[in-house]
């Protein structure tokens, strides 16, 4: 998806223009992969743009920053009021959905794996974005290869850790799936059983029963977490449990979800037509219901919200 260009990043506590927010070639991060990021996004409501569950995303942000070793020089509160700071600096149109993504990483001034001696920065850019998968995705379904790369094992990666290093694994498997014909690609563990998307968690349904891979090897999805809650508020039963790759063959539903990815259905994997072939009931609901939260349109999920006001 081509990128659209807005006009101001914030770079290491101020506003530049986005054609100006340059880093050296010689970044530790751009050699060595360690650097920590998010995915945001905001929403146009009646109350205006409003970003999604930004608290919770600047908390796992900074969780990274621990994880990884990134001394982090901004706290939680000067990242969240940069990022409303972003939103109100560019001047988004009323209608638009933004993506907004932090990034803290390892700069310029020292070479070699040991990174602890070199200067940590960070940076947080906003743009206009549409359906990661497409809007007749989003409708339609799309299909899904499962990959022949395995998702990081616990024992080699932090698989908790939002970090740069990890999405050559994801990178692999979506060019995969992509060169084969597919529109997506899903992981297994090292033991056999279902991870994650290439950027997406991953729910199946069975029936009527709502059924999610446990964070044991991914990332604590923050969107995953919120369609667990808005399907337990709307009566739906909801396991954590393993997932083989045959019972997803057999699922009556099958659907991603993720920051960019939104809720997005999935008609087919490996050949394997999955339940009608379009999207399902269950997940037209929660689709439906995700959408009412993240436009304002359900109070009871509105302190998910953080309003942007001029």
């Amino acid at each position: 998806m081509a990128l659209k260009q807005s006009q101001y990043i914030w770079l290491d506590g101020e506003f530049v223009a986005w054609s100006e927010a340059k880093v050296h070639v010689l970044s530790h991060s751009l050699h060595y992969a360690n650097s920590a990021f998010e995915g945001l996004r905001a929403y146009p409501t009646d109350k205006g743009l409003a970003i999604f569950r930004l608290q919770d995303h600047t908390k796992r942000l900074l969780n990274t920053c621990k994880m990884s070793l990134l001394k982090c020089p901004y706290d939680e509160k000067t990242l969240n009021e940069a990022q409303v700071e972003a939103l109100r600096k560019n001047s988004f149109a009323p209608k638009t959905s933004v993506y907004i993504r932090p990034i803290v990483f390892v700069g310029y001034g020292v070479m070699g794996v040991y990174h602890l001696n070199s200067p940590i920065s960070a940076a947080i850019a906003a743009w206009e974005w549409g359906a990661y998968l497409g809007d007749e995705g989003l409708e339609n379904g799309i299909r899904v290869k499962i990959s022949s790369w395995t998702r990081n094992s616990v024992k080699s990666m932090m698989g908790k850790a939002k970090v740069a290093a990890n999405y050559l694994n994801s990178q692999m498997a979506k060019c995969e799936a992509i060169e084969a014909g597919y529109d997506e690609a899903l992981l297994l563990d090292s033991e056999g059983f279902v991870a994650e998307g290439s950027g997406e968690c991953f729910f199946i349904v069975r029936d009527g029963v709502l059924i999610t891979p446990p964070s044991d090897n991914s990332l604590e999805s923050i969107t995953q977490n919120t369609v667990i809650e808005i399907a337990a508020a709307l009566g739906v039963r909801v396991e954590r449990r393993r997932i083989t790759r045959d019972e997803v063959y057999i699922a009556d539903e099958a659907f991603f979800t993720g920051t960019a990815a939104e809720i997005t259905p999935v008609r087919e994997v490996d050949s394997r037509t999955i339940g009608e072939g379009k999207r399902g009931a269950l997940t037209k609901r929660l689709q439906e219901a995700y959408f009412d939260v993240v436009y304002g349109r359900d109070s009871t999920f509105a302190r998910f919200l953080t309003f942007i006001k001029d």
